[in-house]
């Protein structure tokens, strides 16, 4: 299976997430908040650094039950607001072609 890279806003959403989770996890392990949500520290790093930026939903809501956060809480943090309608009133410019 292919997969198709990632979109800036999706780099940047799980570098929002990495960080939302760095900082709820305080002064507790990377080891001790893996293993009890039920991933590898490996992953969790990966994952905090933005390295993973599009994690399973299973793994982040392990981890965010382990940190006391709620889904709609790490939602809120990491969401960004759809881009307003531009002057003729689309809200997605059209893309850019690419040079021959």
């Amino acid at each position: 299976m292919v997969r198709l890279p990632l979109t800036p806003e999706e780099v940047e959403r799980g570098q929002r997430l990495g960080a939302l989770l760095r900082r709820a996890r305080g002064e507790r392990s990377m080891l001790d908040t893996a293993l009890a949500a039920g991933v590898s520290p490996e992953t969790l790093r990966k994952i905090e650094t933005g390295r993973v930026a599009t994690p399973a939903f299973s793994t982040i809501a392990a981890i965010a039950g382990v940190l006391g956060l709620s889904l709609d809480a790490v939602w809120a943090e990491i969401s960004t607001p759809e881009p307003a309608a531009g002057p003729a009133g689309a809200a997605h410019p059209a893309p850019e072609r690419l040079a021959s």
